[in-house]
């Protein structure tokens, strides 16, 4: 070892420590969240927040280490070479696993989503369920139809050559295989509504579906409502078109 590389070791020592440590914070942070979100043992918000935190705090590790090992030539200096390479490593597959997991954070920041926004299905046997902290079960014209229309073109009312009975039936018959709480099925009014809740924090979204028949067509359209949220990072877009292609397949 030249009297060079010796002096340059301890450069990148304070930056690989600061590392490992906001890697190991980060890390407790997300499996909490993740844990206390499934398990119930911490609110909805409260698990979302908690891990929440791993995400910048894994960033921030990720930069540090790389400033670190590049001080140090990849040596961590007098920090655990060992550790600050985990904590780089382990960063960037946290990070890129919760991309890939969790698609939606470009997402608008809306919670309202409807396949007819100028005539949405309306909730009512849910209404009572969603409790007065929750979002208001009406649809608001806060300009959430106009980022919807942008950020979902897709989403818009299905059109099955079927009677609507038997489209009612397979509706409902999804509604059970998707896992959703089932609420109320209303053939003569053509309504369905459920709630779905989302696996790793607990959130409640609430669907309605409304099958309606017009001359030769049965029409099906679709709203996946957050209880809780001003954004929902894509679920109810997401939502909506898994039941749509579900329906839509010869199977549904």
């Amino acid at each position: 070892m030249t009297t060079t590389d010796a002096a340059r070791r301890p450069l990148g020592t304070r930056w690989c420590k600061t590392a490992i440590g906001l890697a190991w914070i980060a890390g407790v942070g997300t499996l909490i969240g993740l844990a206390g979100g499934a398990t119930g043992l911490l609110g909805p918000m409260l698990a979302l927040g908690t891990f929440g935190l791993g995400g910048p705090l894994f960033a921030i590790a990720i930069l540090t280490s790389l400033i670190g090992l590049a001080l140090s030539k990849g040596t961590a200096g007098n920090a655990s070479t060992a550790r600050t390479w985990a904590a780089l490593a382990i960063g960037i597959i946290v990070i890129s696993v919760s991309v890939a997991q969790f698609p939606g954070f470009g997402a608008p920041p809306i919670h309202d989503i409807s396949t007819d926004v100028e005539n949405p299905p309306l909730f009512v046997a849910i209404v009572p369920l969603r409790g007065a902290d929750s979002n208001p079960a009406e649809y608001l014209d806060d300009g959430t139809a106009g980022q919807q229309l942008k950020a979902y073109p897709d989403i818009v009312t299905l059109h099955l050559d079927r009677p609507a009975a038997e489209v009612f039936a397979a509706a409902e018959g999804i509604v059970t295989e998707l896992g959703w709480a089932l609420v109320a099925a209303d053939l003569e009014a053509g309504l369905i509504e459920a709630t779905a809740s989302t696996y790793w924090f607990g959130f409640k979204d609430d669907v309605v579906i409304r099958v309606q028949r017009e001359a030769d067509t049965t029409l099906v359209d679709v709203r996946s409502k957050s209880r809780i949220g001003r954004g929902d990072m894509g679920a109810n877009a997401a939502r909506v078109r898994t039941f749509l292609q579900a329906l839509r397949s010869p199977d549904g």
